[in-house]
């Protein structure tokens, strides 16, 4: 979770929501990524979804059975979505999003029982250090006060 912190630092340094991943498959990390919608002009270029991209070309496979992916941020509904046809085996994230999280804080997709897979999850890893990150971000970004880094 750590490494996905520094890789949150990279994404707000280049104008990006600072949103970092980090997916691991038997203790390897295969895909260390950020957010990148705004560089890509693309709406799904989330750190999940760019994790589960490389993961699946470096591994041959979009299903990536016992994969493990540490997030920042409590993932979107998209990316949800993506981690449960990828078959991610755990997630772990910091900070909850109280207004778009699908990992519990909205929705609880990755735990519903009527699709045929979940994601075992774990919330809250070095949540204030993703937060803050985070909230330090948006108030530079809206010139608020205490803007500096």
């Amino acid at each position: 979770m750590r490494r996905a912190l520094e890789l949150a630092r990279r994404a707000g340094e280049e104008g990006e929501v600072p949103v970092g991943a980090v997916l691991v498959r038997a203790g390897v990390a295969v895909a260390e990524v950020w957010n990148e919608p705004v560089s890509r002009h693309d709406p799904t270029a989330h750190a999940e979804i760019l994790a589960l991209r490389l993961a699946g070309e470096r591994l041959g496979n979009y299903r990536l059975v016992g994969a493990d992916l540490y997030v920042t941020l409590e993932p979107c509904l998209m990316c949800a979505g993506a981690m449960l046809h990828a078959r991610i085996r755990r997630l772990v994230y910091g900070a909850a999003d109280p207004r778009a999280g699908a990992a519990g804080s909205v929705f609880d997709v990755l735990c519903d029982e009527r699709l045929n897979h979940r994601v075992s999850c774990t919330g809250g890893v070095l949540a204030e250090a993703s937060g803050d990150l985070l909230r330090g971000f948006f108030r530079r970004r809206r010139g608020g006060a205490g803007s500096s880094p």
